[in-house]
């Protein structure tokens, strides 16, 4: 294995602090936690808007802290869900006395943890409440679906709610509505090496790729063999579409590399994408290309299509100030 790091132990303390010092106008970390928080955290007259898991996923979480997404961010150890008392240091960091509303990707770490958290802060009289992201359609049973790629959709949409002064009320109604509608995929080329023990996350061998992989290194549900970016695009599409059944209307695109896919790739992806959406007559209102959630070295991709109408676009495309540039 070899990683530009010092002490596997040390990582994620590093990797925080180092984000910090890159954005020391933007974000603060709370002394002896993993959160990072916003600088002019709590901010007067608006519902807190957390979120986190395991590190490895950079950008996120910590990278959608700032204004008109996240007011804080919990970073667990690799891979590994954030404890209850950090959740509820951001939360308390986060309360401006109108609540707080938590995201939470759907692993039960990540879901158990918040929830302890919620639990303890309402024990001090803060209001929260949260939505639980299930966007990865390759589960079937839906309350098992994972939470992946399309959580960034949910930061940028709901962080846009709390901004223009949307109720804690307000803010739980909408997300009900957007997590119904984000759905996503995921593949890859090569699996993902975690440097606490340097090992690969799944095997795969020259000529096979892995369909349907979660952001935890998790191998998919069946291996293939390697195809050309358009056959490979052309299936994942099908499946989403499969869960979508809505031509009527329009779409935001995410084409989300997964760490180690060069954006080159991830062009040539998004170019089969959008002429096949257009072929099945899917609108595509907004795309966005690059790596927002990603599965630390791990080479591959997902496609995340997310149904929007003018008050999400509007949220969409609401300006930010946050440590991603």
């Amino acid at each position: 294995m070899k990683k530009i790091i010092n002490n596997p132990e040390d990582l994620v303390d590093q990797m925080l602090d180092g984000l910090v010092k890159s954005n020391t106008n933007k974000v603060e970390r709370i002394p002896d936690t993993n959160v990072i928080a916003r600088i002019d955290a709590p901010v007067d007259g608006k519902v807190g808007i957390i979120s986190g898991g395991g590190s490895g996923h950079e950008p996120a979480h910590a990278g959608y802290v700032g204004r008109g997404m996240l007011d804080c961010a919990v970073a667990g150890e690799v891979f590994t869900s954030p404890t209850p008392d950090q959740v509820f240091e951001a939360i308390k960091k986060a309360d401006a006395g109108k609540g707080v509303f938590m995201i939470i990707k759907n692993y039960q770490g990540d879901v158990m943890n918040f929830e302890m958290a919620k639990e303890m802060a309402e024990m001090e009289d803060i209001d929260v409440d949260y939505i639980i992201v299930n966007d990865d359609i390759v589960v079937d049973k839906k309350e098992d679906r994972r939470g992946v790629a399309g959580t960034i959709f949910v930061h940028k949409t709901l962080g846009a709610m709390a901004e223009n002064g949307a109720s804690l009320k307000e803010i739980k109604t909408a997300a009900q509505k957007i997590i119904e509608d984000i759905k996503t995929i995921g593949m890859a080329t090569e699996p993902c090496t975690n440097p606490s023990d340097g090992k690969e996350s799944f095997e795969l061998s020259d000529d096979e790729l892995e369909m349907g992989i979660g952001i935890h290194g998790e191998e998919g549900i069946k291996k293939e063999e390697m195809k050309s970016a358009d056959e490979i695009v052309k299936e994942m599409v099908d499946r989403l579409l499969e869960e979508i059944k809505d031509n009527d209307s329009e779409y935001a695109v995410m084409v989300n590399g997964m760490g180690a896919t060069p954006e080159m790739e991830l062009y040539v992806i998004n170019n089969c994408l959008a002429d096949y959406l257009e072929e099945k007559n899917i609108k595509v209102a907004r795309t966005y290309i690059g790596n927002f959630m990603t599965s630390m070295d791990m080479a591959g991709f997902s496609i995340t299509l997310y149904k929007v109408d003018d008050e999400r676009l509007k949220l969409l495309d609401q300006e930010v100030d946050i440590v991603r540039k």
